[in-house]
């Protein structure tokens, strides 16, 4: 998977090619970070000494978990008679969508795109990832988030949009950027192994969600299109 705050970037971004519907670009946003969500299925599953295969890259990137999203938010929407849950869940879906393609066009890894029906899709079964860049891709989670949270903040400034969370957004993306260097630097020194990836892991769950709380406070801001 490429990194999670890549996706909500290429997610960000792509709201300029949609149709301006009340919280079809949340949905998008939040879709486009769901997939890597998997990860905590696969934290939980390694304290606890389980089976961690058939965690990673497939209930969450499955097109079947694509038609449930838009069925869910469609039924909701009809319960409470409020349209916009229709437009997140076609924003979600989409947003789920798109992580997928990218995991498949950018990443080294298969996705199960058809869970659960058992066939991994990798373009990339050619290619033999070099040291370095395992090593350095790891730590790349916070540089994204970083600057997932900077491109927030320069739409909230240019928006006028969530000025209130301005000055908080830009103190977490400043903290991504630091978890950054310090990973990068001890993951190159004494490897991505240990106690050290062990704590790797738990700062970025508790990024990637921050990444979602965040998002949802800053929803002004990603509803928001800019002339």
């Amino acid at each position: 998977m490429p990194q999670a705050g890549l996706h909500a970037i290429v997610g960000t971004v792509a709201r300029k090619w949609l149709p301006h519907r009340e919280w079809l670009f949340l949905g998008v946003v939040l879709g486009n970070m769901f997939p890597d969500l998997d990860n905590v299925a696969v934290a939980y599953a390694t304290v606890t000494g389980a089976d961690t295969h058939g965690l990673h890259r497939t209930f969450t990137h499955s097109i079947f978990t694509i038609l449930a999203a838009l069925i869910v938010f469609y039924l909701i929407a009809r319960l409470t008679g409020n349209e916009r849950w229709n437009n997140f869940g076609i924003g979600f879906g989409t947003g789920i969508l798109m992580h997928v393609l990218l995991d498949l066009l950018l990443w080294f890894n298969g996705v199960e795109l058809f869970w659960p029906i058992r066939y991994e899709l990798d373009f990339w079964s050619w290619f033999t990832v070099p040291d370095w860049l395992g090593i350095l891709l790891e730590p790349g989670e916070f540089l994204m988030l970083g600057l997932y949270f900077l491109l927030l903040g320069s739409l909230a400034r240019r928006q006028q949009t969530d000025r209130e969370h301005q000055a908080g957004l830009q103190i977490w993306m400043y903290v991504e950027l630091a978890l950054f260097f310090l990973f990068t630097l001890l993951f190159f020194v004494i490897g991505a192994k240990g106690l050290p990836y062990t704590i790797f892991g738990a700062l970025y769950l508790l990024s990637l969600i921050l990444a979602f709380v965040l998002t949802i406070r800053m929803r002004r801001t990603v509803e928001t299109i800019s002339a």
